[in-house]
């Protein structure tokens, strides 16, 4: 009986989901995205076509039949990115689940598997379907059997049968490898005959039909040049076609569609969404299996208590009873507006484990005392304490903010949800799928809370970050509501100004690549840009995708010296991604009363502890170029301020490693105030300091800061664009000069494989269950971590307590000054020349003082009148 089989090219529409969807991680930091992606596709895939029948066929490695007829094919790919590789075998376990074969061959790709599938599927009179990406497949196309290829996912994709493929091409399917033998193909690197395009070939094919009788009636076709290309070429071209032939005859591959069955196991689909926290994934599976999410009342007939969303309208005399008791509370916000301007319409308060919660609307009478008085003198227990300190409660010191405990329990978290909380440690409650109003979701958060406080608490006992929460977060609060408050002036004229200097520059740049180009084109195009840089101007073709040439950063910079175009280039897309992203952008987030901009401060971000910078990211400007320069130029003192101030660690993350490791000759450098970098030239490169030159200099710099994030010989050798062995060399020699920074980081990597985790100086903790991963590739991105967490998080809790004694000496002093950023390593500050002397010395206390160490914290201290001339 005939049957629908679909076969799935599954490294095609695996790449294409990772390069469809941001970059997903679970909370251990796995990535996630293709699989996800994958996921959307297949059950999309699924709906549409119906099959009985379905296989996943997929890359084994990319060394194959083909390589070894010729090593080159291939070849000009990019690397495939880490993170892509590790969710392969993800895959693996998501067919497993899902009850599809995936299979792949050592010596084969995946087109041969589906080849030999699909053909014999269809010589049984089968219906088959096959789904990919690539065009190659097209050459399958024959009675039985379509080509369904993708264009974007698999939301636009055409069918191919006969009919369509010869109104497209011309001729019959299999006289694609014709095709492919005379014009080659730029993505797989098949080399075809020089100088013989799409067209020339297509034309050559419907006059002889075969590559073969192109060759044998060479001297009957018109054109001396592509005569002589095309008999100097032949055995390129018949290799050519070799290489582009998919092979229909693997061995070993069961060729009976029943065996292909798609047989489900939810149990199994379940554990592995669970264990890599895919909801998206099982949504998916649910709705193809034709089951829902188990309701609220199916919920509660497991024994899950119903949630409880009663609360009383509170009055004068509730508010009064409420204000003389001391026991500790939780607190729901209703609110209206934006960060840093939100305001409260009302309050729910949760007084008790029982679940006792009251209701007060701000234009109660009693509301403002209610605010002053909270946080006085009672554990107060919240989540996300930044937005009530923005609505106006009093910054206390008795605070319990559960998304910053989270946080500091599972920093791999993309997000922190108190529904996804509840789950977790109240599983014997349900949690609401919907809410009727705000007011009855702040009492659901109220009492959530409540019940959340202990619990949290205790764990963060248990993992000994108390100190940390109470000491370093939980007080940052305040300072950053306080600097997003402030936010920072921009000069509205000046950038307006500077926009369209910037604009009549691009446009300079513009016309400059298109006279070295020798005609107009689209600059952000990459298919057109590859064709003028390596079709019309004949650059040496440094990488090849499916689509085409690369034209990404990494090849111009590999091209800079082989044409000036290459400089006009990098410079336009530097200059327009800084007037989109700056010049343009920040004129649209600028306040209109304050005129000000307010960026926000992302404390539950970053798995180290580094703060994050959104709405706009003021932590991405270049720091050293003059484009930088331009921009950071436009931030200035308000009104009633004279300069703006800037504070910056000197190289903390290399202190500390000094310190970390206790290197004595890492340490001594430091402690003699030596130029680092020329000192680690001196050492690793045996030259006397006094002759370390500016290129040996640059060099140990890269090496220096590399190895804090446990850089290998590639990444070295990609950086300073020398040849990998001599990168080892660079490696090797910096350890053998100091070799308690290698015993420290072999450590961390260690402790990590024991215990799954490594911690900061002050305590904070960074779980990589990767770490002992099958995986290489996870494990490899595992051990990264481990060296520089350490290190790069230690630097976060430095700059954090620095930050907060800075705001307190600053304030408790009466100064006006006040802090408007922070840029990692740096803080920006708004202040007075009278006041310039007075807040040096707070800055140098506060930051040189932040943490005993074995070598100095330093720092550098500038003032001006923008942000340009103090940095």
């Amino acid at each position: 009986m005939s049957q629908r089989f679909v076969i799935l090219d599954g490294s095609s529409l695996l790449y294409r989901a990772f390069y469809a969807l941001p970059m997903l991680t679970d909370s251990r930091g796995e990535p996630t995205n293709a699989i996800v992606g994958f996921s959307n596709m297949l059950t999309r895939l699924l709906g549409q076509c119906q099959p009985d029948a379905l296989v996943i066929a997929f890359d084994k490695s990319r060394t194959t039949f083909r390589t070894k007829k010729y090593p080159q094919y291939k070849g000009t790919r990019d690397k495939t990115p880490e993170e892509l590789l590790a969710q392969i075998p993800l895959l693996r376990e998501y067919a497993a689940a899902f009850g599809v074969a995936f299979l792949e061959k050592e010596n084969y790709e995946a087109d041969d598997i589906i080849g030999t599938l699909a053909s014999s599927a269809a010589a049984e009179k089968h219906d088959v379907m096959v789904v990919t990406g690539d065009r190659d497949a097209l050459q399958l196309v024959r009675p039985n059997l379509r080509v369904l290829l993708t264009k974007r996912g698999i939301t636009d994709m055409k069918e191919y049968d006969e009919a369509a493929f010869r109104d497209e091409y011309g001729m019959d399917p299999i006289r694609l490898i014709d095709l492919k033998g005379l014009m080659g193909d730029t993505s797989d690197n098949i080399p075809g005959v020089p100088g013989v395009g799409p067209k020339t070939a297509a034309k050559l094919l419907q006059q002889y039909g075969t590559l073969e009788n192109v060759l044998n009636h060479v001297q009957d076709i018109s054109g001396k040049k592509l005569r002589e290309r095309l008999e100097s070429n032949r055995s390129q071209a018949i290799l050519s076609k070799e290489l582009a032939t998919i092979e229909l005859h693997v061995p070993e591959l069961p060729l009976q569609v029943d065996s292909y069955i798609i047989r489900p196991d939810r149990d199994e689909m379940r554990a592995f969404c669970e264990r890599y926290e895919l909801r998206a994934v099982w949504k998916n599976f649910q709705k193809w299996m034709g089951y829902e999410e188990e309701t609220r009342e199916t919920a509660a007939g497991q024994g899950k208590a119903e949630a409880d969303l009663s609360y009383q309208k509170w009055s004068a005399e509730d508010i009064h009873a409420f204000l003389e008791q001391t026991t500790p509370f939780s607190l729901s916000g209703v609110f209206s507006g934006t960060a840093p301007f939100e305001q409260l319409q009302g309050l729910v308060v949760c007084m008790d484990q029982a679940g006792h919660a009251g209701y007060i609307p701000a234009n109660h009478p009693a509301f403002s005392r209610l605010l002053a008085a909270i946080g006085d003198c009672r554990p107060v227990t919240v989540f996300n304490l930044k937005r009530y300190y923005h609505a106006g409660l009093h910054a206390g010191t008795v605070y319990f903010d559960v998304q910053l405990a989270d946080y500091l329990l599972q920093p791999e978290l993309s997000s922190y949800d108190l529904k996804k909380l509840s789950q977790q440690y109240l599983s014997d409650r349900s949690v609401p799928e919907a809410f009727s109003d705000e007011i009855e979701q702040a009492v659901w958060e109220a009492k959530t809370l409540f019940a959340l406080r202990e619990k949290i608490a205790a764990d963060l006992d248990e993992r000994g970050m108390r100190t940390l929460y109470e000491q370093v977060e939980l007080p940052l609060v305040e300072v950053l509501s306080s600097m997003e408050q402030n936010g920072v002036f921009v000069n509205q004229t000046q950038l307006e100004r500077k926009a369209a200097e910037v604009e009549a520059h691009i446009q300079t740049i513009q016309q400059n690549i298109y006279e070295l180009a020798g005609e107009e084109f689209n600059i952000h195009s990459p298919k057109q840009l590859g064709e003028i840089l390596f079709d019309r101007l004949g650059l040496p073709a440094v990488k090849k995708t499916k689509t085409g040439y690369s034209t990404n950063a990494e090849v111009l910079e590999s091209l800079r010296d082989q044409h000036p175009i290459i400089e006009q280039i990098l410079a336009y897309r530097m200059w327009t991604k800084l007037k989109s992203t700056y010049l343009d952008g920040i004129g649209e987030l600028i306040h209109p009363d304050s005129g000000r901009v307010h960026t926000s401060f992302n404390q539950t971000v970053t798995a180290t502890g580094r703060l994050s910078s959104s709405d706009p990211n003021l932590q991405n400007i270049p720091v050293r170029t003059e484009e930088g320069k331009t921009i950071r130029a436009l931030f200035e003192p308000g009104e009633g301020y004279d300069c703006l101030v800037s504070a910056d660690y000197s190289q903390i993350e290399l202190r500390l490693l000094a310190h970390m490791s206790g290197d004595v000759n890492f340490i001594d450098a430091f402690r003699r105030n030596q130029d680092i970098h020329a000192r680690t030239a001196s050492e690793v490169f045996g030259v006397p300091l006094e002759e370390v030159t500016p290129e040996l200099r640059r060099k140990a710099k890269a090496v220096n800061f590399g190895i804090v994030y446990g850089i290998s010989d590639y990444g070295l050798s990609r950086d300073l664009h020398i040849p990998k062995k001599e990168a080892a060399g660079y490696i090797r020699s910096y350890f053998e000069r100091y070799p308690d920074v290698k015993k420290f980081l072999d450590s961390m990597v260690e402790q990590a494989h024991k215990t799954g985790s490594v911690t900061t100086l002050f305590g904070r903790r960074r779980d990589l269950p990767a770490i002992n991963s099958r995986n290489f590739m996870q494990r490899s991105f595992a051990e990264r971590m481990a060296m520089n967490t350490p290190i790069q998080g230690t630097a976060a809790d430095i700059i954090k307590l620095a930050m907060i004694s800075a705001y307190r000496r600053l304030r408790d002093s009466g100064l006006k000054s006040r802090i408007l950023l922070q840029v990692h390593d740096e803080l920006v500050l708004e202040s007075c020349h009278d006041e310039l002397a007075q807040v040096s010395d707070i800055l140098r206390q506060s930051m040189e003082q932040a943490a005993e160490l074995s070598v100095p914290l330093i720092i550098d201290i500038h003032a001006g009148k923008n942000w340009a001339e103090a940095k």
